[in-house]
């Protein structure tokens, strides 16, 4: 459910910067979304004081708009964080940021790879494999790290439905099926 809401305010963000005319561009939205998440996750205060039911609505906003004149909010933006705080939803900000990338990736033509590895990659290992991960795609790529020890060693890599397994666990799963089926 609070995905369905996530991709709701970020479609209407995206919308409402996208619009001819908008003196917000949708890049310089995400960029602010960025700086917004930022500011809340390093600020325990600040989080807990847009969460709490105890702070009324009159005072976040005056906080929001205090906030958004000291990073240079666009009214917009400053609008809009007043609206998915007065309907408590600043929990949901980062989903929302994600939804908001996902989709403005989607608007321009970028696909999305999430590739997981064993151990962080170092820099010209994510730019050789995301050259690589490009030559297989004809759109643009755009891809997320993460890592999971889990995997052994290797990489997966998810580029929309399709899944690509390069990691150690996934070969000995392979492996295990094999040796069942031929049992």
């Amino acid at each position: 459910m609070s995905l369905t809401v996530a991709n709701q305010y970020a479609k209407a963000l995206l919308t409402l910067s996208g619009k001819p005319g908008s003196t917000l561009p949708p890049e310089q939205a995400l960029r602010q979304l960025d700086a917004i998440q930022a500011l809340i996750q390093g600020s325990p205060e600040l989080r807990e004081a847009l969460l709490s039911p105890a702070i009324t609505a009159d005072q976040k906003k005056k906080a929001i708009d205090r906030l958004g004149r000291m990073i240079g909010l666009h009214p917009l933006m400053s609008n809009f964080l007043n609206v998915v705080t007065g309907r408590r939803r600043v929990a949901l900000l980062g989903r929302i940021r994600n939804a908001f990338q996902a989709h403005l990736d989607e608007q321009i033509g970028i696909e999305r790879a999430e590739v997981t590895a064993a151990r962080a990659l170092s820099h010209e290992q994510q730019t050789a494999l995301e050259a690589k991960l490009a030559g297989m795609i004809t759109k643009k790529l755009r891809c997320a790290f993460a890592v999971d020890d889990a995997l052994l060693g290797g990489v997966t890599v998810r580029i929309g439905s399709k899944m690509l397994d390069g990691s150690v666990r996934g070969r000995l799963e392979t492996l295990r099926r094999r040796l069942v089926a031929v049992a």
